[in-house]
């Protein structure tokens, strides 16, 4: 039935996967607790309470183990059933869990049919719907390749072959022949283009946000190269893959790299604190925007009433891996703020690229104060709930900023931005740009749930204080 749809835009199975399987969970508690013990079940309160921490502990686990990552897609159907099936036990043992501390007072939903109800309808969508429509999206992340020869050849045809990621370029290494080049455009049809050359790599990923590079180079040839193109991937902060051996295997897989490839990030991975991270996201934000819903409609009204113009301030700020994304933010300057901004680039108050000043004439009278206690930023909680933002992360950069960034700058685009950071309640605009950036590298090279948390406490009397805003 796929071929009856158009290409799909990217993560949209993705979004309908995790959706429909969260249904599911509420699905399989109401129906079974219904079964056992009669309509309606048990009480609403009760259900509700398992049905949100079924659902908890599936976004938690899934993030955990990437179970709706792009790449999860390229796994052989029985990992994917074992998947759906670690998924479903971790919900269940909730439920059981949930029953056991309700009991005997309540009628909870009994696990074995919670399970029973769930884990076939779960499986059934992954393998019969959303495997089939994830081949008809178009790539969700755009990948680099470091050179022309066979290795890279090979790469790039099986990056096109699973279509998970658009493959945007090769860039060749200095001693590679130019038959290398001609078999490589024979190969890829013309589709990809060959740019530029490895020394000019760092330029190449200035101008062109990919998700990752992989270096297909032969280390006894390329040498000097490749580790100066993995000096390069690490200080922008670029995730790269190297290749995991040298030998050419024919019938040999290797288990843990199945593309021939050592993946590096510019960060130490912990999956399990990063998906508690995402989850605190979303609860947060949602919390945060049906709380603050009285003080958000009496500061549009203000902005309306005092000044000409929207409401609402739409900017395009740089984010995770240099992808650009719509910024929100209650507007706090008139409406041609960023004209009358070259007028007054003398009076910079901030070291590089940033611009700021204290008694900036473009700002509003409604502006100054939402500005001074941070209340034109809470409109990015819509970021961090479309999960362009997290709560916690370094501010999102402009894009003319980031394109005056030193390279070692830029590796603080290696992780979602976000509403706070050490710069905030550190003094903000006291912070000098350079200070400012050491900071970001800190908060990522030593980052935790812990010390997020700690942020966010250090955060609230910063704000409330005004300090360092401008």
């Amino acid at each position: 039935m796929t071929w009856l749809l158009g290409r799909l835009s990217p993560g949209l199975t993705i979004r309908v996967n995790l959706f429909a399987d969260l249904i599911f969970l509420v699905t399989g508690a109401v129906l079974a607790a219904s079964i056992a013990h009669g309509y309606p079940g048990g009480s609403a309160s009760q259900l509700l309470t398992v049905s949100a921490g079924a659902c908890t502990i599936w976004i938690l686990v899934s993030t955990a183990l990437r179970h709706y990552d792009p790449a999860a897609f390229d796994r052989r159907l029985g990992d994917d059933v074992a998947m759906v099936t670690v998924l479903v036990m971790a919900a269940g043992t909730w439920v059981a869990l949930a029953g056991i501390a309700a009991a005997p007072l309540a009628s909870p939903p009994p696990p074995g049919l919670f399970i029973a109800l769930v884990w076939p309808a779960a499986v059934a969508l992954r393998l019969l719907v959303i495997r089939p429509l994830s081949a008809r999206e178009n790539p969700l992340e755009e990948i680099l390749v470091v050179g022309t020869g066979p290795m890279a050849r090979l790469t790039g045809q099986d990056l096109v072959r699973r279509g998970r990621r658009r493959l945007v370029g090769f860039v060749p290494f200095s001693n590679e022949r130019e038959s290398d080049r001609a078999l490589l455009r024979r190969a890829m049809q013309l589709t990809v283009p060959i740019i530029a050359n490895c020394g000019e790599l760092e330029s190449v990923l200035r101008r062109t946000a990919v998700a990752e590079v992989y270096i297909a180079g032969n280390a006894r040839k390329h040498e000097n190269e490749m580790q100066h193109a993995i000096q390069i991937c690490e200080r922008m902060g670029v995730p790269f893959a190297i290749p995991a051996y040298t030998f050419r295997l024919e019938r040999a897989w290797p288990l843990s790299n199945r593309d021939g490839y050592l993946h590096c990030l510019p960060y130490e991975e912990k999956p399990w604190q990063m998906a508690f991270k995402r989850v605190f996201d979303i609860i947060c934000s949602a919390s945060a925007l049906w709380v603050l819903t009285p003080l958000l409609v009496i500061v549009m009204a203000l902005i309306k009433i005092t000044s000409r113009g929207p409401v609402f301030f739409r900017q395009e700020r740089v984010g995770l891996r240099g992808k650009p994304f719509t910024m929100l933010k209650f507007r706090s300057m008139v409406v041609d703020a960023d004209k009358l901004r070259g007028l007054l680039a003398e009076q910079n108050e901030q070291t590089g690229p940033v611009f700021k000043m204290r008694a900036d004439p473009r700002v509003t009278r409604v502006g100054r104060f939402i500005r001074r206690y941070s209340i034109d930023e809470l409109p990015q909680l819509v970021n961090v709930l479309r999960g362009d933002m997290s709560i916690v992360g370094p501010r999102p950069p402009l894009p003319a900023e980031v394109a005056q960034y030193e390279p070692w700058q830029l590796r603080r685009l290696c992780v979602r931005p976000g509403l706070t950071c050490i710069w905030q309640v550190s003094g903000r605009s006291q912070v000098s740009f350079e200070q400012w950036m050491y900071m970001d590298m800190q908060y990522i090279d030593d980052w935790s749930l812990r010390r997020d948390v700690d942020l966010i406490f250090k955060t609230l009397p910063a704000v409330l204080s005004g300090r360092g805003a401008s």
